[in-house]
């Protein structure tokens, strides 16, 4: 959500599209056709069970389509909003797991959820610590929290800073050490000149001692009085401006609270020039086209260790980063959208070929999902990425049911579904509720399944809604700004089968963080098998009798078949190595994928 005085500074009109080397900016302009599942807005709205739902706080009219709500908790009575006016002041935010504990955060400060069992949550730790967003990550035993607004104060004190200036002030990320859950203990809290509206972990593998902190500040640039070296200057006043970078916090995993940050990199600079103000100035991209927020900063930026890249969503563009270096990001690639007002996360395919990102229009707190919005704008887009390090846009997606002028929605914070041979998401959309949609085909995304309810009053617009929606070990959790905490579960659809669920529900994590993406693999299981080969017969990619074949080979390995059926499953894998010399694009993924699922099944039997 994009809240507090965003600082404006222009430097001068640059060209709309540069390319120098490796470095290039992707502009991406005028409306294009709107995807399937997103075309619907206005036609047929009345089909869709998410139009006309009754509003209220937890009596609104609910509806659901391939998912099921197994859980909901309200707000804790010390961060309820006591006005019931939809104080900012007490919404959730962004979520973080480790093991068996979920990690809320809240403008108010956090809470810590016990998820042993999914559908029977409990809270188990309140802690009251205001100063913006507060989204959280975890490692080890350390928990970090964004602290922006002006309001944060260093011991986490309710009174707030009147002062204008103030060393009782904080803003940045503050650590806490959580080896005791129901205690956690403040260890360190490193002041940033625009505070730290969110913020990313970054583990580098040659430096087992460190880790770092990716810090990005949206908000005004604090008084140099008060933390010296702040400056809110024109570049080209003052090149040393805190504007136009980001921060880079290094964490001794031995001594946390000598935390500091250790670089500010320049990531937005012309790659010809240096000029540190290089990608969008600001303003709109013609007529028809939206108004784009100048990139001095970024909102999100996601890393995919993987493969040693990341994904800023910086205001104006979306970048593409090296970030084999993590002291030393690299801008590879940048793109630019005139549908897009505000890019304000990112998230990648698990085979980091892709990524989406989402467009912010109106900040998180305006109806941006009425019949009368384009459904390009306040949506996502899909880029492929080009051999490791060029951004080609795919493909826009917006879900498609229209909300009422008292919802506040747009495209927000969701994480990838792990089903085997397809790339599928969960996203949420404030008041417009959660959706579930595939985006293997980049230009075309399809919604599969959604959660939604009426808005919270049908009479004026107060903020709620779905923060952020994300899977973890086989749940869908869902952060509700004004009601609380959810938990859901897929069901079997002719979209999604039971195998594909079942295979997604295998992948098990130890720790998830909004903003860090690991490369998941799966087990060599038969629910595994099965998703990849319904996939291919799908998509008419595999042959009837080999279909079948594999079909009668994988119901006997499931129902633990003799040993003998072991040469079976060697011997189909063969054959559909072969078969996939004859196909093409995910089909081929997937039949070498199939075949390597078969070896691995075969040498467990």
């Amino acid at each position: 959500m994009t809240l507090g005085t965003i600082s404006r500074h222009r430097t001068g009109l640059r060209e709309g599209i540069r390319r120098s080397g490796a470095l290039a900016l992707l502009v991406v302009t005028g409306l294009v056709a709107a995807p399937v599942g997103a075309q619907s807005q206005g036609r047929g709205a009345a089909a869709d069970a998410r139009v006309g739902l009754k509003p209220g706080h937890e009596d609104a009219g609910q509806a659901a389509k391939n998912l099921e709500l197994v859980a909901h908790l309200p707000k804790p009575a010390a961060f309820d909003d006591p006005t019931g006016q939809g104080s900012l002041n007490f919404a959730n935010s962004d979520i973080a797991f480790k093991d068996r504990t979920l990690f809320l955060g809240n403008f108010h400060g956090f809470n810590f959820y016990d998820i042993e069992d999914p559908r029977r949550p409990r809270l188990r730790v309140s802690v009251q610590c205001p100063g913006g967003q507060g989204d959280l990550s975890v490692y080890g035993n350390l928990l970090f929290m964004s602290v922006e607004q002006t309001r944060g104060r260093l011991d986490c004190g309710t009174e707030g800073v009147p002062d204008p200036v103030s060393p009782e002030r904080f803003r940045g990320v503050r650590i806490f050490d959580i080896s005791d859950l129901d205690h956690p203990r403040q260890v360190a809290a490193v002041q940033t000149c625009r505070g730290s509206h969110t913020h990313t972990l970054v583990v580098d593998p040659k430096d087992t001692a460190n880790i770092y902190i990716y810090g990005s500040g949206t908000s005004s640039v604090r008084a140099p009085e008060e933390l010296a070296g702040c400056s809110d200057k024109d570049p080209t006043e003052d090149p040393d401006t805190s504007l136009f970078s980001i921060d880079v916090i290094q964490v001794p995993l031995a001594a946390p609270q000598n935390a500091r940050i250790v670089n500010r990199p320049r990531i937005f600079a012309d790659a010809r020039t240096g000029a540190i103000a290089g990608l969008w100035a600001g303003g709109d991209h013609g007529p028809g086209s939206q108004n784009t927020r100048l990139t001095n900063q970024c909102h999100d930026i996601t890393v995919f260790p993987g493969k040693g890249l990341a994904a800023g969503a910086c205001s104006g563009n979306g970048i593409l980063l090296d970030i084999s270096d993590p002291v030393h990001p690299k801008r590879l690639d940048a793109a630019a959208d005139s549908n897009f007002a505000y890019w304000h996360s990112a998230t990648f395919n698990n085979d980091g070929t892709k990524i989406i990102f989402t467009d912010e229009w109106g900040g998180g707190t305006q109806p941006r999902c009425r019949d009368t919005d384009l459904p390009t704008w306040g949506a996502d887009a899909v880029f492929d990425i080009v051999d490791g390090k060029t951004l080609k846009f795919g493909g826009y997606f917006k879900m498609p049911a229209p909300q009422t002028e008292f919802e506040n929605c747009v495209a927000h914070n969701g994480s990838l579904i792990p089903v085997p041979g397809r790339d599928i998401m969960v996203q949420a959309w404030y008041q417009g509720g959660l959706s579930v949609f595939d985006f293997t085909d980049s230009a075309h995304p399809v919604e599969i399944a959604y959660f939604d309810r009426g808005p919270i009053d049908g009479g004026q617009l107060v903020t709620a809604g779905y923060w952020s929606t994300y899977w973890y070990n086989g749940y869908i959790y869902g952060s509700e700004i004004g009601r609380g905490l959810d938990v859901l579960r897929l069901l079997p659809s002719d979209q999604l089968s039971a195998h594909e669920i079942a295979a997604a529900e295998s992948v098990r994590q130890d720790v998830f963080n909004p903003q860090q993406q690991p490369q998941v693999s799966w087990p060599a299981t038969t629910d595994v098998a099965w998703s990849y080969l319904e996939q291919l017969t799908r998509a008419n990619a595999i042959a009837t009798a080999r279909a079948r074949d594999l079909s009668a080979a994988l119901t006997a390995a499931g129902s633990g078949g003799a040993a003998a059926q072991a040469g079976r499953l060697r011997e189909l894998a063969d054959q559909l190595e072969a078969d996939s010399a004859r196909s093409t694009g995910q089909n081929t993924k997937r039949l070498h994928a199939l075949a390597g699922t078969l070896r691995g099944l075969a040498g467990g039997l």
